[in-house]
């Protein structure tokens, strides 16, 4: 048996994968927080974790034993799971959290470290610089704004909160006016940057005008098992195997040792040369565009996992996908 922890949204797309791919007989666990049957509806199995984190580890632990689970799969929470690999190792279970160890978490989850670690490993990325006042903000854009539009993102976060594009002679209203568009004039940041003495840490780095490249992919141990590159092209995403920005996101998944399906994302500079953005230890929100390529990449992940044959893959050139909202009955 194998139990799917709280993920993104995207954790019924990862049931349907598997459950397509996986024998009958073999049950599937799904759990979230919250009251949300429209995704753990899908598994034989639906649970309702704890929404406090000090009883959550101990709860997985009990319940994975009582109910003869064989592998359990960290979604959100990866890095919390990862502190207690120990525990399910002594339990039996095989935790899998898209990385092997913390020091995988820390490297990838703050920006500024996987900028420096992947530079120094000869990763192509985007050169960055980390501010924590108005001062350093000012000097770093000064110095970024020489070599073309310059932008800024947390260090630590995801769905890329907290990006914006610095555009020079934008009416100042417009980050009001359109958020969504993420772009904003220096001045304007710079005085809401500086109306707090002391913020998060910031990255200050060039933008790249080129599309950005996500790869989804199946790790075991370090090593990229199956993957499957999408872009966005207008409405729809488009899907790409054997390029350049699937080999980079997986030489960069390779060497921070990930495992379990996770995501690594790259953008184009103006050259068309893909760069590194960053590596997401976790499923990503669109990984269920990609079953439409013939690439089953959680039925891979499940059967794998359990020691069962994996589904063959037929990949389907030239596939375009556009998402659409449906609605779900949720029962229960």
């Amino acid at each position: 048996m194998i139990w799917f922890l709280e993920g993104q949204a995207s954790q019924r797309d990862i049931l349907l994968g598997a459950r397509e791919a996986l024998p009958a007989h073999i049950r599937i666990t799904a759990s979230h927080r919250s009251d949300r049957p429209e995704i753990t509806g899908l598994a034989d199995i639906a649970l309702q974790e704890p929404a406090d984190s000090d009883e959550r580890i101990p709860w997985v632990i009990h319940t994975a034993v009582a109910r003869g689970v064989q592998v359990v799969v960290a979604g959100r929470l990866g890095a919390l799971y990862e502190a207690h690999r120990a525990d399910f190792n002594a339990a039996g279970l095989t935790l899998v959290t898209g990385g092997l160890s913390p020091h995988t978490f820390a490297c990838v989850d703050d920006k500024a470290t996987f900028t420096a670690m992947a530079h120094a490993a000869g990763l192509a990325c985007i050169p960055a610089t980390t501010v924590t006042s108005s001062e350093q903000l000012q000097a770093a854009y000064q110095a970024c704004r020489a070599s073309g539009e310059v932008c800024v993102k947390p260090v630590v976060g995801i769905y890329g909160q907290g990006f914006w594009r610095l555009r020079e002679g934008l009416d100042p209203y417009r980050c009001f006016a359109n958020p969504d568009a993420r772009e904003v004039d220096f001045a304007t940041y710079l005085r809401a940057y500086a109306a707090q003495p002391e913020r998060e840490p910031l990255l200050v780095m060039p933008y790249l005008p080129g599309p950005e490249c996500s790869v989804d992919m199946v790790c075991e141990a370090g090593r990229v098992v199956a993957y499957v590159g999408r872009r966005k092209s207008g409405a729809h995403q488009r899907f790409e195997r054997d390029t350049a920005a699937t080999g980079l996101a997986i030489a960069a998944a390779e060497h921070f040792h990930c495992d379990g399906i996770v995501n690594v994302q790259t953008r184009d500079d103006i050259d068309g040369q893909p760069r590194l953005l960053e590596i997401n230890p976790r499923y990503s929100g669109g990984i269920g565009y990609t079953r439409m390529t013939g690439i089953n990449l959680a039925g891979i992940f499940a059967t794998r996992r359990l020691g069962l044959p994996e589904p063959a893959g037929h990949w389907i050139d030239a596939v375009r996908v556009k998402p659409i909202t449906v609605a779900v009955l949720a029962q229960g």
